[in-house]
């Protein structure tokens, strides 16, 4: 005979997927255990960091769109109960070169969507933001209502919502599991065992290392440079509203304007060579300051010699597509698995924590594109 579950659903990884995932459950009433190795949004986490873009431009991609609305007012119910301001509505600016395809399905999706938005000329451009050298740049499409996250604290914020909703949190390394077809408990590393009739991983970049042999091959953790450079003194350019969040898409550069006094914030959108997340270098390398303070030289004159006052490595952790990857494990019929989601899954929290809730407690099938057959170990990515 079969002992019963201490909680209903057990979520391994407390960044934005696992947090947003046990705050959906609880407030569903379940008994819920979420499970976190390194600490709350930590400094080795794709979660970590203080920013994050929010947007709703994804090109012809309508589900990414309607999944940023609908988390967007889920981040500001979220941030309206617990008083805090971790929401700055910067407005979004995506800049496109000449090929302007991705640009025009983008405005069409938005329009579908009903998402406030102005399309911007050359000229446009240059008369609102003349610290900006649009070099290159045909059109711009600018989404007012968009804007940053305050990564660290917004994932803080999250948890701490659900814990007084009766979650518990834990600090605990889990290993890999190992069974049949139903998942009874997990064992850690400290060889405590933790049942629960649920168990949802959403580990982002350890999603390899903990399931090797199935998603070692599908999981490409890659390592990223950040950087955030001083703006002159007493010069308010460089700040919100003055300069928007902003995506160069022929560079794959993409930054925020000085937030919190931290500094401008640029970092390439390309992907880095592939990391583990435990042992990778944290130093940023010579060559990315070097590209840094180029690019920063090129695009914002005014700030050719502005010192850098931040630098930080942290990692994406993608799938081929760049698609999230979220469905059953195919031999665990208890188990959940949530991942795929950086660069470019941070805002869509809430969607994904209210699906993956969904899937768990009602069951179905998985949107294709976030399933197990839609991914490959060669990357190609689609989503941007």
């Amino acid at each position: 005979m079969t002992a019963t579950p201490v909680y209903d659903v057990a979520v391994i990884g407390a960044g934005v997927f696992g947090a947003w995932t046990a705050l959906h459950l609880v407030r569903r009433k379940q008994r819920v255990m979420l499970i976190e190795a390194y600490g709350l949004a930590h400094s080795r986490a794709s979660s970590g960091g203080e920013t994050r873009i929010i947007r709703m431009s994804y090109g012809p991609d309508e589900i990414y769109t309607r999944w940023s609305q609908r988390s967007l007012a889920q981040w500001m119910a979220l941030f309206a109960e617990s008083g805090e301001r971790l929401f700055h509505p910067t407005g979004v600016l995506w800049l496109s070169g000449e090929d302007v395809t991705r640009l025009h399905q983008s405005q069409e999706n938005l329009a579908r969507c009903g998402v406030n938005h102005l399309l911007l000329g050359r000229r446009d451009l240059e008369q609102r933001y003349p610290q900006v050298n649009f070099d290159g740049v045909s059109r711009g499409l600018f989404e007012p209502e968009s804007g940053v996250l305050m990564a660290r604290r917004a994932v803080a914020c999250a948890v701490q919502s659900a814990l007084r909703q009766g979650l518990t949190l834990t600090a605990a390394q889990v290993k890999t599991p190992r069974g049949k077809t139903v998942l009874e408990y997990l064992q850690t590393s400290g060889a405590e065992r933790i049942s629960a009739g649920a168990f949802v991983f959403a580990c982002g970049p350890w999603l390899g290392k903990l399931f090797p042999e199935l998603l070692g091959p599908l999981i490409f953790p890659s390592r990223q440079e950040v950087f955030f450079f001083a703006p002159p003194p007493g010069d308010a350019r460089f700040a919100s509203p003055a300069l928007p969040t902003w995506l160069f898409q022929s560079d794959e550069v993409y930054g925020m304007p000085d937030i919190e006094s931290r500094g401008l914030k640029l970092a390439c959108d390309r992907h880095g060579e592939r990391v583990d997340p435990d042992t990778q270098s944290r130093l940023v390398s010579r060559e990315g300051v070097n590209w840094a303070r180029g690019f920063v030289a090129k695009r914002f004159p005014a700030m050719k010699d502005a010192p850098i006052v931040e630098a930080r490595v942290c990692q994406y952790e993608n799938t081929s597509s760049g698609d999230f990857l979220i469905d059953r494990h195919p031999e665990f019929s208890n188990v959940w698995l949530a991942g795929g989601g950086s660069g470019h899954g941070f805002k869509h929290g809430p969607a994904v924590g209210e699906y993956v809730t969904a899937m768990v407690l009602q069951g179905g099938t998985a949107e294709l594109r976030f399933s197990f057959a839609t991914k490959a170990a060669r990357q190609e990515r689609a989503v941007h």
